[in-house]
């Protein structure tokens, strides 16, 4: 991999959690397993929150990440409540305490992070344009999804009563995340006025989650969503690679 050296750290930590989705796999039931998973989530999350906070200042990062947790809890309420957009579905017991007994008070910790992963990656020095940046998050947010959801279907963090052709996912949930992709997306940069070059961090907490969801989707026999993660993980690589070798180059405004 190009310049490996620079990404040895995160290397190692993504394996951890791609080892970790072992026994998150074929352990479910372990004890103080719920706890682990809450600790593991905002490990996850912390590195691009950081990156967040350095990129744009304390207040755009805030800002930004108020707007899409809130968003996240209002379109996933939305969802069990009515089938919108994604298809009937409701939460498991695994990812604790719902809101309302709809959503998972720990639903934004886990969700911002992979919005902020895909709008950085989505970045194009040569087509700053919004929409086309909207539109390239949401549909790297929906490929994401392909292998997160099948995962996380299998290990009962949510169900889907009805079934689906995708492991049991039904196709209306992709198209329900490219609706709410788009709009998170929409959200976060116009909450953070992201200007220029994303900082190669931003990518940081997407990779680990990716890692991590495509563990699972190994250990769980899952073969499409697999291979889909590990192509998503060279993918992410190599942007992180390309904003690392220009830190500190003068870029186009985004």
């Amino acid at each position: 991999m190009p310049g490996s050296r620079t990404h040895l750290p995160l290397l190692v930590v993504s394996g951890l959690f791609f080892g970790a989705a072992y026994f998150t796999s074929r352990f479910p039931d372990v004890p103080g397993a719920s706890a682990g998973s809450y600790v593991s989530t905002f490990l996850m999350a912390l590195p691009a929150t950081l990156a967040l906070f350095h990129y744009l200042g304390a207040r755009r990062a805030i800002r930004s990440l108020v707007s899409v947790s809130l968003f996240a809890f209002a379109i996933e309420a939305t969802g069990v409540a009515t089938g919108f957009p994604y298809g009937r579905f409701y939460y498991g017991d695994a990812l604790g305490p719902l809101v309302f007994g709809l959503a998972p008070y720990l639903l934004p910790v886990s969700y911002a992070p992979l919005v902020i992963g895909a709008v950085a990656a989505a970045y194009r020095p040569g087509n700053p344009r919004i929409v086309p940046w909207i539109l390239r998050s949401a549909a790297l947010l929906v490929l994401m999804d392909g292998v997160l959801d099948p995962g996380a279907a299998a290990l009962g963090f949510w169900i889907w009563p009805d079934g689906g052709a995708y492991y049991g996912v039904p196709l209306t949930n992709y198209f329900g995340w490219l609706l709410s992709g788009a709009l998170a997306a929409a959200l976060l940069l116009t909450a953070g006025h992201w200007r220029g070059r994303p900082p190669p961090g931003l990518l940081d907490s997407a990779i680990i989650a990716m890692a991590f969801w495509t563990g699972v989707a190994v250990f769980s026999g899952l073969a499409i969503p697999a291979l889909l993660g590990f192509v998503l993980l060279a993918f992410l690589f190599h942007q992180r690679h390309i904003f690392r070798a220009h830190v500190g180059r003068p870029s186009k405004p985004g």
